[in-house]
């Protein structure tokens, strides 16, 4: 599995963009949707010909399951999650309802369960983090996982045609957000953040995909072992928050 990302600023147009990818082809589409929004957001709609089905919740959610006609591939599940620090996210999609319930959302059996299917594969593990960064601020994410590099593409295209911003993008934006903390603790164990901030960014993401496990790998630099050190640091505050 591909995936591929992308951000919005309403949840209309992350609902739109559902429905040009459905329209493209694609199946294993999942939302992210911020705020008290299940009295707002409308039935996914389905291509012509689909007839609309009830999803199965994931397992046992905060905040009570929502279903909605998704016509999935993976089949729906849609569910309204309180997620620490965010507040209530509706998560359409098994995929979507399984990354946050790693997050501490969903039981860990549920969350179990949903990844042994292949929806979830190919997910980067430091993600979680920046789509909790958008949601905080009241950002919309769709993602699809694309099963080969054709998939991936048409995804791409038809995010780039309807004005996502890429989660790449959207990572910068989170950095940003850390960068003065982090700076400021870097001084203060004596290193120069200006020169050595890449190295230390990559430390601390690599941290993140390794869900704050492990140890750095001592062939690299100071600033890369510190920033290793630093990125566990933040998986353990903020995993739950």
């Amino acid at each position: 599995m591909i995936t591929v990302a992308g951000v919005f600023r309403s949840s209309e147009r992350a609902q739109h963009a559902a429905v040009d990818l459905r329209q493209a082809g694609l199946r294993s589409i999942n939302l992210l949707i911020p705020g008290d929004t299940a009295s707002e957001v409308s039935e996914v709609p389905t291509i012509d010909g689909e007839q609309p089905g009830m999803g199965k919740a994931v397992g046992t959610v905060l905040g009570g399951a929502l279903g909605m006609a998704a016509g999935m591939e993976i089949g729906a599940a849609a569910a309204t999650i309180l997620i620490p620090g965010v507040g209530p996210v509706l998560a359409v999609g098994i995929a979507a309802a399984a990354i946050l319930g790693v997050g501490g959302a969903v039981g860990g059996a549920a969350a179990g369960a949903a990844l042994e299917k292949d929806s979830t594969i190919g997910l980067p593990a430091d993600e979680l983090f920046v789509y909790k960064d958008a949601l905080k601020q009241g950002r919309s994410v769709i993602f699809v996982q694309a099963k080969n590099d054709d998939e991936a593409a048409e995804a791409n295209a038809v995010l780039a045609s309807v004005g996502a911003e890429s989660i790449d993008a959207a990572r910068e934006e989170w950095w940003i957000g850390l960068r003065s903390a982090e700076k400021e603790h870097y001084h203060a164990l004596g290193g120069n953040f200006e020169k050595e901030e890449r190295d230390y960014r990559q430390g601390f993401e690599a941290a993140l995909r390794n869900n704050g496990t492990g140890t750095p790998d001592r062939t690299g630099s100071a600033a890369y072992c510190r920033g290793y050190e630093r990125g566990a640091e933040y998986h353990q505050q903020h995993r739950n928050a």
